[in-house]
């Protein structure tokens, strides 16, 4: 990446990058941000499964919620649009925890996180980069890499950003889902949510919605959608068509060389080694395509 195309598409906040979507003046100004105690946010390290999340709980009949776009999305203007959502807001955002605005963690607003194995998150990103003419393109594979684990990439480490959000996983309003935990049981994900979100769905729904956010499905209806400005999801593009790419567990095994492999897993270790969240990743590594019990991170403190 050119030091001219990253000084003109990404700025630091507080140490950490973001992309000139997310303008300093905004940044700046999120504690000023009002939360209201039924406003649900979507949370997420990019590239782990925002979109997907969003699209189910849209799909949840008489839900009574509006999604939004992200808290960090525009310039400062963005923060009094908000204001004028009438309905319960569902509010995407990237932020980590030190950085999510002050009145959501006062108000103890409702908190879906997802986690999705860092390998795949890291490929994921890559071609975000690749393909987002909002953020500077790679040179190649291994450069990235280099970039993605030193956490000079938008948003900061990967690390750093579920470590500070897991620090709250025993929080009553905060919910923690695993995107291999979608990917391998879509309907028991949904009952999970919406039973943290105090919506009543019957099992029929469940099967409906499982069905209308299968990837594939919305993949498809990205293109067909791509032109709704209300479904700016990421602060990093308004365009679907770049959000879904393969959504394929384990891809990151066409992209890592051994040694790659040995130092990320090395770094791994180090950084997640009190962590419930890493033991949960290693145990899904470890028995792919066999049931983990993720639920048992959502265990009371």
């Amino acid at each position: 990446m050119s030091s001219l195309s990253q000084a003109s598409l990404l700025h630091r906040h507080k140490g950490t990058l973001f992309s000139a979507m997310s303008s300093k003046e905004l940044l700046d100004s999120l504690d000023s941000f009002d939360a209201r105690e039924d406003d649900i946010f979507l949370v997420s390290y990019p590239k782990s499964g925002t979109h997907w999340v969003a699209e189910v709980i849209e799909n949840i009949p008489g839900a009574g919620i509006t999604l939004t776009y992200p808290i960090e999305w525009g310039d400062i203007s963005k923060l009094e649009e908000l204001k004028t959502v009438a309905k319960r807001r569902v509010i995407p955002t990237h932020l980590s925890y030190e950085m999510t605005p002050v009145s959501v963690k006062q108000k103890k607003c409702k908190i879906v996180y997802i986690v999705r194995d860092p390998k795949d998150t890291a490929v994921s990103l890559f071609h975000y980069y690749r393909d987002n003419p909002n953020l500077p393109s790679p040179d190649t594979w291994p450069s990235f890499l280099e970039l993605f684990l030193k956490g000079e990439v938008v948003y900061g480490s990967w690390f750093d950003h579920v470590l500070s959000w897991e620090k709250h996983k025993n929080d009553k309003n905060v919910l923690f889902l695993f995107y291999e935990e979608m990917k391998e049981d879509l309907v028991k994900t949904i009952k999970k949510m919406t039973a943290f979100l105090g919506i009543s769905v019957d099992d029929t729904e469940m099967s409906k919605i499982a069905q209308n956010t299968s990837f594939s499905e919305m993949k498809s209806n990205a293109v067909k959608e791509n032109c709704d400005p209300n479904h700016t999801v990421c602060a990093l593009t308004s365009d679907r068509n770049l959000v879904f790419r393969k959504g394929v567990v384990g891809d990151w095994i066409n992209y890592f060389t051994p040694k790659q492999k040995s130092v990320f897993d090395e770094l791994f270790r180090e950084k997640m080694k009190h962590s419930d969240v890493g033991r949960c990743l290693e145990e899904y590594g470890t028995q792919m395509g066999h049931e983990v019990d993720f639920h048992s991170l959502q265990r009371s403190a």
